[in-house]
């Protein structure tokens, strides 16, 4: 198991290290650069950068060094927790993403747990009871769910919430409250508000859950050992339970892993549209100014969290099915 461990270890951080460097060079392949981009923004406002102002703002990023002279330079601050600073905003990185980062993870937790606890008891339910009216109905929102754009869904609940509970909507807490120091009223506005991007985000996921679910454990159902528990007389749902689900989650345990990355920026449209505070949007607007220190490190952000959830989707596979240790 330690063996297991160490590979998956060392395979996670050679993964992160090659998403750095292929990420830092892809973000500045573009042509032109963050000064680009500034000194066109000046001139749309009616004013001119002096090229003095320009030299100054190229060393005091690196900009006038070479490419893989930036990288080595961004990359041996990030191993130390510094982060660079954000072209686009004139602050440091890191405090642009802590601002960001815990309503991100709010978001993609309640999410996360909202996707499994809603799909995997539906796709079981629809599985043992293939063709009928619960699972005709299963299949037909489950498909709407994959079908129905996340923007759209964003637009549809804002109106209902608006109009039918009476809800002020967009953002994560009214406006009375977005300044105001943290208190019980203040987290009872942010459960009103918390629920519509967790629905919106996570309906897509649950319903593709759900579909896998039904698949795999149908599957099961039909194998030689499934059916050799009911013939020593074992209840239905022992078998189903203890014999069927077990084998059949394997697939969803290996796709826990990609699930929190796909969360975040399956989330970006809605965040958008509904103006909410996390990393998608800010990622977005990076990626636009080219400002290459924010950019890169909400990538490695995403990426650390791709790759964990793989190490972790490693080790509950490993707990799940002994035979995975001895791969």
């Amino acid at each position: 198991m330690l063996a297991y461990l160490v590979r998956r270890f060392i395979y996670m951080v050679t993964t992160l290290v090659l998403i750095s460097v292929i990420g830092f060079f892809i973000i500045n392949l573009p042509p032109g650069s963050y000064l680009d981009v500034y000194q066109a923004q000046r001139q749309n406002m009616g004013t001119f950068t002096a090229e003095a102002e320009l030299e100054a703002i190229k060393r005091r990023y690196g900009l006038d060094q070479p490419i893989y002279v930036q990288y080595w330079k961004w990359a041996t601050g990030f191993v130390q927790g510094d982060f660079g600073r954000s072209f686009q905003y004139n602050r440091e990185v890191k405090d642009l993403i802590w601002e960001r980062l815990g309503y991100t993870a709010l978001i993609a937790t309640l999410t996360l747990a909202f996707t499994w606890v809603v799909a995997i008891p539906i796709g079981i339910y629809a599985a043992t009871h293939q063709y009928k009216i619960g699972d005709n109905v299963a299949t037909f929102v489950g498909m709407a769910g994959l079908s129905i754009p996340d923007f759209m869904l964003a637009l549809v609940l804002m109106v209902v919430a608006q109009r039918v509970f009476g809800f002020s909507v967009g953002g994560l807490f009214s406006r009375e409250y977005i300044d105001a120091p943290w208190s019980f009223a203040k987290f009872v506005d942010l459960l009103k508000h918390l629920w519509i991007p967790v629905f919106i985000v996570g309906i897509s996921g649950t319903a593709g859950l759900m579909r896998i679910m039904r698949g795999n454990l149908l599957d099961v159902l039909n194998m030689q050992y499934v059916q050799a528990a009911r013939a020593r007389g074992l209840r239905e749902s022992t078998v189903v339970v203890k014999h069927a689900v077990r084998n059949a989650i394997h697939p969803l345990i290996m796709l826990l892993g990609l699930s929190l990355p796909s969360i975040i920026s399956g989330s970006l449209v809605v965040s958008i549209v509904m103006g909410l505070p996390t990393v998608g949007p800010l990622y977005f607007n990076a990626l636009r100014q080219q400002d290459m220190f924010l950019a890169g490190t909400v990538l490695m952000f995403l990426a650390g969290m791709l790759v964990l959830g793989n190490f972790l989707a490693d080790l509950l596979l490993a707990v799940a099915d002994p035979r995975i240790r001895y791969e």
